[in-house]
């Protein structure tokens, strides 16, 4: 399966990242999170440091378009295959630097795509 972070992972069960961390890992995907706060949900540490973070297929985004800003050059740097833009999280500068450096910029939703098999 395709090792994914979940990059604006949160602890608060209500949020689609939460969930989304929920859903990876009972499909099977090797999950990673990324998000201000440390923690663990379903068994996956949330760290707030890429320091560590190496081999990743896809990266689903739950942060907005101008918070993203501050992480282009982390996210590129850790060469994923591609990028999911999950609702609200669009941003179209964002996809052309991804395209640039040969990442797919993919907007979708992340929980829909595990429930309908295309993850």
């Amino acid at each position: 399966m395709k090792k994914t972070l979940v990059f604006g992972a949160s602890l608060k069960p209500t949020r689609y990242s939460n969930l989304a961390i929920h859903r990876l890992v009972d499909s099977g995907v090797e999950t990673l999170a990324f998000g201000l706060r440390e923690g663990v949900v379903s068994g996956v540490n949330i760290n707030n440091s890429l320091d560590e973070i190496s081999d990743i297929h896809t990266i689903t985004l739950y942060i907005n378009p101008k918070r993203q800003e501050e992480y282009y050059n982390s996210i590129i740097s850790l060469s994923p295959k591609r990028v999911i833009f999950n609702p609200g999280t669009e941003n179209s500068d964002f996809y052309k630097l991804l395209k640039n450096n040969g990442i797919e910029a993919e907007v979708a939703c992340t929980l829909v795509l595990l429930s309908t098999r295309q993850y």
